[in-house]
């Protein structure tokens, strides 16, 4: 059995409080502080700081925390491996873009729970490279991202094709089209995700494939929320360029009209990305069956 101590140090590091800790692990409050301190004191530095209520890393606590992280991954590969794949998992971190948070993996996910008692699955929002990074640093345990990866630390399951289209109001006069032109939208009012985003990098590098920059469309919002884009499109505010994927319940109820831009090539892979020590392989190919079912 993993030392609880580690146990202890993981939630202390996730609430950074004891009290929410011990509730968390069905401990008194000066249990957790005697762990943290006898950890303190086998590894001969401080952990946590406090501030105020919170208590927050170290850069030495960092690193433990880091460390086990990885000790619980292998303790749950142990498991798993004695257990001939028969061990299922019971708590799981994702970190989804915020495209795929808005494509249906996330009703996916909710199901799976929902049928398989004892589950729980976290569900945190950020960009590629954010959710890449806490892969690496064990702060998550699967990502669900849109684009590829290039990561010798990590594997990649491709789980579906996506691609960007403008979408507009059905009562737009583009909106009869079957496909627009570069030309088509250069004077109409553009409500874009931000630059940094993996939708706003795809537009622009197809762009600048095309020798041409952002300078040539009208862009007036530059927006990270996706929802957001939306409602002001359906009011009519402007088009807007997003995947697809995150559009498809508009589109069926004919909320949304999307087309594709012709001289644009947009396509990308949505990626569940791992850790390649990654215990629970049958979580993935669970999720994939529930997704093309």
């Amino acid at each position: 059995m993993l030392d609880t101590k580690l146990y202890t140090l993981l939630k202390v590091a996730e609430y950074r409080n004891f009290t929410q800790a011990a509730k968390s692990l069905n401990l008194t409050q000066p249990a957790v502080s005697q762990h943290i301190h006898a950890l303190e004191a086998d590894l001969g530095v401080k952990l946590f700081i406090r501030s105020g209520t919170r208590l927050n890393l170290t850069k030495e606590g960092e690193k433990a925390v880091t460390a086990a992280r990885m000790i619980k991954n292998l303790y749950n590969n142990l498991k798993y491996d004695i257990s001939e794949g028969a061990a299922k998992v019971k708590e799981l971190s994702i970190g989804i873009t915020h495209t795929v948070e808005s494509n249906r993996i996330s009703e996916i996910l909710a199901k799976y729970a929902t049928e398989n008692n004892g589950m729980m699955i976290r569900l945190e929002t950020g960009t590629q490279g954010g959710i890449i990074q806490k892969l690496k640093s064990y702060d998550l345990d699967l990502g669900i991202i849109d684009g590829a990866v290039n990561d010798a630390d990590l594997e990649t399951t491709r789980l579906d094709e996506d691609s960007l289209v403008l979408v507009m109001d059905p009562s737009h006069a583009l909106a009869e089209k079957s496909s627009v032109s570069l030309d088509d939208i250069r004077s109409e009012k553009l409500i874009l995700r931000l630059p940094e985003s993996g939708t706003g990098n795809l537009f622009i590098s197809s762009v600048q494939s095309m020798g041409m920059d952002m300078s040539f469309f009208n862009v007036i919002l530059e927006i990270d929320n996706i929802a957001t884009i939306k409602d002001l499109v359906r009011h009519g505010y402007g088009v807007s360029v997003l995947a697809k994927s995150a559009c498809m319940d508009e589109i069926a109820k004919k909320k949304l009209i999307a087309l594709p831009i012709r001289q644009l090539k947009m396509n990308r892979e949505i990626n569940i990305v791992c850790a390649r020590d990654f215990s629970y392989r049958n979580f993935i190919s669970d999720i994939i069956q529930m997704y093309n079912s």
